[in-house]
């Protein structure tokens, strides 16, 4: 097998931790400014924005898996 297009292909994989984690970022930003907006729904704002982050965080779990399953087919 050509092992520089499977690192390339891990590599592309671990893109989406990028992705996840600036998709975190944004969220916890506009939750910071809801919150700000409206304190008595605070409590409603950090649920969802729990559910959307652990969501955001398995997709590069995820991810993060299949490019050890590419390293480890090198």
């Amino acid at each position: 097998m050509n092992t520089g297009l499977m690192a390339v292909a891990a590599s592309v994989c671990m893109l989406t931790g990028i992705g996840a984690g600036l998709g975190i970022a944004i969220a916890t930003g506009k939750a910071t400014e809801a919150a700000a907006r409206q304190p008595e729904a605070a409590k409603s704002i950090r649920t969802i924005l729990l559910i959307g982050a652990v969501l955001s965080e398995a997709t590069a779990i995820y991810a993060m898996f299949i490019a050890f399953l590419i390293i480890s087919k090198m």
